[in-house]
C-alpha cells in the first residue's frame, strides 16, 4: 500500500494502518498469503521439513555429533544465536576432531532459498544438478528448514495428478 493510502485508510478511522514497504517480494518471501494466478503454486516453503539440528559457532565438534547422532542425521546447520544461517557441517568435516569448534568445521555460505521460490524451478535446478537438500530461510537468512528434493518431487507428482482428474 502506498503511504498516501495509508494515510486515507487513516483518515477514515482505520486505527492500525501500515504502509508496507519492502513489497509484494519481500511479503511473499515471508510465506504470506498471496492472491492472483500463481497463488495456487506449489512454494518452496511447502516442502520445508523442520527440526535440523543447529549449532553455535563455538559449540566442540564432539558437541555436535552427539547431537547429530541422536538425531540420526547426517548434518549440523550452524547459526548464531537468532538463527541465521553462517555454515553447515556434514560428511567428512562431521567425523573430524571433536575438540575442533564448529566453526572449523564447518562449511560456510551454502546454498539457501526462501520459502516463496517456485517448487517446480527449485527441482529442476537443485535437482538436475544432483543435490538431495536446500537450506530455506527467510528474507533476513534465518533458517526456515531443509527442503528434500524427493519431498518436492512428490508434491509436484501429486499435483500433477490432482489436476489431471
Amino acid at each position: 500500500m502506498s503511504p498516501r493510502a495509508a494515510w486515507r485508510l487513516e483518515t477514515l478511522g482505520f486505527a492500525r494502518v501500515y504502509d508496507y514497504v519492502a513489497g509484494k517480494k519481500d511479503w511473499s518471501a515471508a510465506g504470506l498469503p498471496l492472491e492472483g494466478e500463481t497463488a495456487s503454486m506449489p512454494r518452496a516453503g511447502d516442502a520445508v521439513r523442520g527440526g535440523d539440528v543447529i549449532c553455535r559457532l563455538d559449540e566442540t565438534l564432539g558437541q555436535v555429533q552427539s547431537r547429530v547422532k541422536a538425531a540420526d542425521t547426517n548434518v549440523c546447520i550452524v547459526t548464531t544465536d537468532d538463527g541465521i544461517v553462517l555454515g553447515r557441517i556434514r560428511g567428512r568435516a562431521l567425523r573430524g576432531d571433536p575438540e575442533s569448534t564448529a566453526e572449523q568445521a564447518m562449511r560456510p555460505g551454502p546454498s539457501t532459498i526462501r520459502p516463496d521460490n517456485n517448487l517446480a524451478e527449485v527441482v529442476a535446478y537443485y535437482g538436475e544438478s544432483g543435490l538431495k537438500t536446500v537450506l530455506v530461510t527467510d528474507q533476513d537468512g534465518r533458517l526456515i528448514g531443509t527442503l528434500y528434493i524427493d519431498d518436492a518431487r512428490s508434491i509436484l507428482n501429486r499435483q500433477s495428478a490432482g489436476s489431471q482428474n
